[in-house]
């Protein structure tokens, strides 16, 4: 129990001691005039009250990612809520912080406009390409796990509600309205609600657990796995011989660093009144969502009497949302488990129409697309209907492709980040450090991925670690170079 409660800790203190000086290399103005009070035209650039924009921008980006991936990456151990935590604090709440922070600057743009602003149009038609690409899949993925979870649900059994060609139906109905309409409609209204509800439910599995589950990590777990048969080799820890180095960086994205993130930045950037709300909102939804993810990674290693073996099985018999399932009926009763359940299907919903909704900005703004109502028809119709029958295709392909986008689209923000640090003359290491590990760990990924090339971890992992210390070697030459033409 006192292993979670130093991990919650930890990203509490990382909030409130690291986020501070984060934010001071960014060079925030209070005084500044905003996207929103520039711009305001009533679809997309709309005043939020800071505390409705945290809660959306907790929604936008959670999603299932931070309970299903944490449940994945159970199966490494304890191990997973040392990621989640370092991760989260070093990596992905910097991440999202510079990805609002960036937006906000440059007039509430989408990331292919201030990469080719930082760099060059290279880079913007990569970072275009990619988060289009990614945008669409986490669209695609945010239909499906939704519209199986539904079907699947107990109460609905014998009825036409257990369809799953009706729940993606309707899910995509519901996706083509939000994408549409002004963002003060439907999203503004609604989220913050849903937004309490996760946080809620969240709150109830992790009260629930902390009483009653049979497998507690303590801190003799942690010296037992350091000590026994993995301290010959830390990278090779998992019982199915699945790595740490790269698997369980990929495996656990949201709640620790994910790219999605930083598609989800102009939305909020465009409404917010004050540039003092950029670290409460982006900073602070992301540590809130590495809670959600230390509470669900939580479930994965203490709530099966029978350990590993029973988070395995139930994995293999209905993956991830079937073990929420379980904790859920198990811990919350009958009544609860629908709630959990229903609370389940509705976040990844809740983020793939703003994914559906980034993709249409992100569109608009490549291309200098003027915002009318038919020219909004006119790119959501097309968008949605492909999304759909990309529906009939295999899950695990889908998110075999949406896994390698996230992870380097978050990569290629964190350089992006550190471009801006590096011309304000700031301190870059505390985004281009957190670059040169993710450009690593995605190497590694691309070298042994079934979409990359499948080589061997054997070749892989070094290949990773190689890209690794290459990166810092040219950070290091970079940035002795910029410090001696700063003294000349």
């Amino acid at each position: 129990m006192i292993i979670f409660f130093i991990c919650i800790t930890i990203l509490i203190l990382g909030y409130k001691f690291y986020s501070p000086f984060v934010e001071k290399q960014a060079g925030m103005d209070a005084t500044a005039k905003t996207p929103q009070t520039r711009f305001s035209e009533g679809v997309d650039y709309v005043a939020i009250h800071p505390v409705r924009a945290f809660l959306i921008q907790f929604l936008n980006i959670a999603g299932v990612g931070p309970i299903f991936g944490p449940i994945l990456g159970a199966i490494y151990g304890p191990v997973a809520l040392v990621w989640i935590v370092l991760g989260n604090i070093l990596g992905g709440a910097v991440h999202d912080f510079f990805s609002g922070v960036m937006s906000i600057k440059e007039d509430g743009k989408s990331l292919p406009e201030i990469a080719g602003h930082y760099y060059n149009i290279v880079f913007k038609g990569f970072m275009l390409v990619f988060t289009a690409m990614l945008l669409f899949f986490v669209g695609v993925v945010f239909i499906m796990s939704p519209a199986g979870l539904l079907s699947n649900l107990d109460f609905f059994e014998g009825t036409f509600f257990a369809s799953n060609t009706f729940w993606v139906l309707t899910i995509l109905a519901y996706y083509f309205l939000a994408t549409l309409l002004p963002i003060d409609k439907i999203i503004t209204k609604f989220y913050p609600l849903f937004g309490l509800l996760m946080i809620v439910m969240t709150t109830l599995i992790a009260v629930s657990l902390l009483m009653d589950a049979p497998h507690l990590p303590v801190a003799g777990d942690f010296l037992a796995y350091f000590q026994g048969d993995h301290a010959h080799d830390f990278l090779e820890p998992n019982p199915d011989g699945k790595p740490i180095w790269p698997l369980l960086f990929i495996t656990i994205t949201c709640g620790a660093i994910s790219g999605f993130h930083s598609t989800q930045a102009p939305i909020i950037a465009r409404c917010l009144t004050n540039e003092k709300y950029v670290r409460p909102v982006y900073y602070g939804a992301m540590v809130c969502e590495g809670i959600v993810g230390c509470v669900w990674a939580l479930a994965g290693i203490a709530a099966f009497p029978d350990g590993y073996e029973g988070l395995k099985a139930l994995l293999d018999q209905g993956g991830p949302g079937l073990v929420v399932n379980h904790v859920a009926n198990s811990y919350l009763g009958v009544f609860g488990g629908i709630m959990a359940i229903i609370a389940v299907a509705v976040f990844p919903i809740t983020s793939g129409d703003t994914a559906f909704r980034s993709l249409r900005l992100t569109v608009v703004d490549a291309f200098n697309i003027p915002q009318s109502l038919r020219n909004r028809l006119l790119l959501a119709l097309p968008i949605l209907t492909i999304a759909y029958f990309m529906t009939k295709l295999d899950f695990t392909v889908i998110w075999r492709y949406f896994a390698f986008s996230n992870m380097l689209l978050s990569t290629s923000v964190l350089w992006l980040a550190t471009k801006y640090l590096f011309d304000r003359g700031t301190c870059h290491w505390i985004a281009s450090v957190p670059a040169c590990i993710a450009s690593g760990v995605t190497m590694a990924f691309i070298m042994t991925a079934p979409i990359g090339f499948s080589l061997s971890h054997e070749l892989g992992k070094p290949i990773g670690a190689a890209t690794f210390v290459l990166c810092f070697i040219a950070l290091v030459i970079v940035n002795a170079k910029h410090a001696r033409k700063q003294t000349v």
